[in-house]
């Protein structure tokens, strides 16, 4: 297996096992995990509270900035918004669910965190992880396009809504992958030189043991 830096980009729709699999592989490999959908969750959550609507967010951001910071935890990257770090309990929150699509389709908060999310790289090597593992939608086509390896997730709707029903979520799929596979920006495709892994008819163990597989023949 290679020993250099290695990074890994991990798409997907909503429900496909990106989490799931991107820990799996951090663990395996001493990867730091960098989760894009939770940053785009936090921001949704951050802009709710300043009482903004989707069409608003422009004009805000044009004036306002919003300090973003990064901290480690347990081999993981969390986003920071002013200092505070969101609980998962209330990034996973319906109303989040139902608006995290609506934001994240704006050009200026994909711009407020596209340089952040690159710089997620640089955090890996300053601390001393043998890479990083990122996962997101856009992250082979636009956030690491020159990926060691970039890996697109699928699965029938049907599983996906049943495994988020059983982590205790609320999620309109088919809807969100409408709109995630539409929107002008950044929208959720299989970048070109991917491996496409159907998780639905793997368990994380196949999944994670197929994606090691292929690492092992990067040169």
């Amino acid at each position: 297996m290679s020993t250099r830096f290695l990074v890994l980009a991990v798409d997907g729709g909503a429900g496909t096992g990106k989490s799931t699999t991107a820990h799996s592989l951090s663990r395996a490999l001493n990867l730091m995990h960098v989760d894009t959908g939770s940053h785009y969750r936090a921001i949704t959550r951050a802009l709710l509270d300043l009482n903004l609507l989707p069409g608003d967010v422009e004009e805000y951001l044009n004036k306002k900035t919003i300090p973003l910071g990064t901290e480690v935890i347990d081999g993981r990257s969390c986003l920071l918004i002013n200092d505070i770090r969101f609980e998962q309990t209330i990034l996973r929150s319906p109303e989040i669910n139902d608006s995290v699509s609506d934001f994240s389709s704006l050009a200026s908060v994909r711009e407020l965190l596209f340089e952040y999310q690159r710089s997620q790289v640089q955090v890996a090597r300053e601390s001393n992880f043998n890479g990083l593992v990122m996962e997101g939608r856009d992250i082979g086509t636009v956030i690491l396009p020159d990926a060691d390896l970039k890996i697109f997730l699928e699965a029938d709707p049907t599983i996906r809504v049943d495994r988020r029903s059983k982590d205790g979520e609320k999620d309109q799929i088919s809807n969100r992958d409408e709109k995630d596979a539409s929107r002008k920006i950044a929208p959720l495709v299989a970048a070109n030189g991917c491996i496409r892994i159907d998780t639905g008819k793997s368990g994380i163990d196949e999944v994670t043991q197929s994606i090691l597989e292929v690492i092992k023949k990067l040169p």
